[in-house]
């Protein structure tokens, strides 16, 4: 008598354990609202088309990347006329003056990967020597909305 009330109970528990996973997986599928403020897209907005900074003016979003470094040295007119040389030479390029005791460091582009970079330095190997890779934040590009 003992086995059959054991065995009575383990498929009353088992049928009652069916049962509640059969009502687990028998939802409805449902409506989610969101609520949020208007801002929200906005501020999205400005990040994905060139970001904000946090003083309001207009700013690149930034990210890492890669740069090449063309000049790092004590000697400040030398690093201004390589930074003023890139420029005439490569104009739709970038170039990034950085002031570090006791060395100046000019370094040029915004490249998302280092195959872009090195295929720049193959460019500018003629015009400069010592040219480096360095690996840090850059700007992104802006993109085209339209």
């Amino acid at each position: 008598m003992k086995s059959v009330v054991t065995i009575s109970v383990k498929c009353a528990v088992f049928v009652g354990l069916l049962a509640l996973s059969s009502l687990t997986l028998a939802q409805t599928p449902g409506k989610v609202e969101v609520d949020k403020d208007p801002k929200v897209d906005s501020l999205i907005g400005n990040y994905l088309v060139g970001g904000k900074t946090a003083k309001g003016g207009a700013g690149p979003a930034s990210s890492f990347g890669y740069r090449i470094q063309i000049f790092s040295g004590s000697d400040r007119k030398n690093a201004y006329d390589l930074q003023a040389k890139c420029q005439d030479r490569f104009p739709e390029m970038h170039t990034y003056l950085s002031y570090r005791d006791p060395n100046f460091k000019v370094k040029v582009g915004d490249f998302r990967s280092r195959i872009e970079a090195e295929k720049m330095i193959e460019e500018m190997r003629p015009s400069f020597t010592g040219l480096y890779i360095i690996s840090e934040k850059i700007n992104l590009p802006k993109l085209d909305t339209e």
